[in-house]
């Protein structure tokens, strides 16, 4: 298994139409892609004013991962609206065998 790992950030005041995103439109249209595994999405407060998303998406192989991210899968992939909400973001996406699971 493998695990995709992003990070992203946004206002305050963005960061709940964000997180509406991607429970809404990112996560559910994740689950169409075969090998596709299920996801989390963890929010974080900063001391700076801003929120940070980091997103955890599991795929059964790489083969999967490229069937979502492209054939360049460490390049983050976004929903236009997202882009619009996003303050800053990271510009890698990181993957991860999987070695132990609950």
């Amino acid at each position: 298994m493998i695990a995709r790992v992003w990070k992203g950030w946004t206002s305050t005041e963005n960061a709940d139409s964000y997180e509406n995103l991607l429970r809404e439109v990112v996560l559910p249209s994740l689950k169409t892609i075969d090998g596709y595994c299920g996801g989390y999405v963890l929010r974080e407060a900063c001391k700076d004013g801003e929120v940070e998303f980091l997103v955890l998406n599991l795929f059964n192989s790489i083969e999967a991962v490229k069937a979502f991210a492209g054939s360049d899968y460490t390049v983050p992939v976004f929903e236009p609206e997202a882009r619009i909400l996003l303050s800053k973001v990271e510009p890698i996406a990181r993957h991860y065998e999987v070695k132990e699971a609950p």
